[in-house]
């Protein structure tokens, strides 16, 4: 009996979400993002995020990861576990969730996907973004979300929109780029500061005060030259934090 799996096996978002490199570049533009977007009170209330960000940051991208590679039944179980977690928060706190919120961290997600893939590997084509979309439309279908667009042209301009509208610097922003620093130490916050700058959208740039060129532009063709050489893995062991070194190794599929 053959299995049917949420995403197929040759399609583009398994190699974006198969190799450690790329997700951490997701994971540096979401950082970014959490802090800047308006409803990140709702991840200070269970107090996780100022308390452990790098982990919790991991958390959501792993269970993006777990859900694209999984069976079909198995990933809609994973996100029926994640409307009951979202569920119960809400219960706690009184109100729900906004709309919109669920909305930008789907969006995040698939905008990352491909910025993340295309400063690492290449170029994606057309037919390539529109695979990354459908998959996460899927997720977003899954979760219930309302207002998702119907193509990669409507998912564009309500990118654009949500950007201008749901995005501020605030205290929280400020406290969780302290957080970052405290987790990460001041060499490692450089680099992720670095990583920011060449994956973030002109509005995320404009919010940060962040310059427009990152000079990992300069780095990553060396990067992928030591993967060629399989000598890659000992600059994760120099650039990544002691404690989340098993977390890295098992993002790799």
């Amino acid at each position: 009996m053959n299995k049917t799996y949420f995403t197929k096996k040759d399609s583009i978002v398994r190699q974006i979400w198969g190799k450690a490199d790329t997700i951490l570049f997701i994971f540096a533009g979401a950082a970014a993002e959490f802090a800047l977007n308006k409803a990140v009170d709702w991840l200070y209330y269970t107090g996780r995020l100022p308390k452990d960000p790098l982990g919790r940051l991991f958390s959501t991208v792993n269970y993006a990861k777990v859900i694209v590679f999984a069976e079909e039944k198995a990933a809609f179980q994973a996100i029926d576990q994640m409307n009951k977690i979202h569920a119960k928060i809400e219960k706690n706190r009184g109100y729900k969730i906004p709309e919109w919120a669920y909305r930008d961290v789907l969006f995040m997600l698939i905008d990352y996907s491909i910025r993340a893939f295309e400063a690492l590997e290449r170029k994606l084509t057309l037919k390539e973004k529109e695979e990354v979309l459908s998959v996460f439309l899927k997720v977003g279908h899954g979760m219930k979300i309302e207002g998702l667009p119907k193509d990669f042209k409507g998912w564009k301009q309500q990118r654009k929109i949500q950007l201008q509208e749901n995005f501020e610097y605030s205290e929280f922003t400020k406290d969780l780029f302290l957080q970052y620093k405290k987790h990460l130490g001041v060499a490692r916050y450089r680099l992720l500061l670095e990583a920011q700058i060449l994956m973030a959208p002109k509005r995320v740039k404009e919010l940060l005060n962040f310059r427009e060129h990152s000079v990992l532009i300069t780095v990553i063709p060396l990067y992928r030259l030591s993967g060629s050489f399989k000598i890659d893995y000992i600059l994760k062991e120099l650039i990544l934090p002691k404690d989340y070194k098993n977390d890295i190794k098992a993002l790799d599929h």
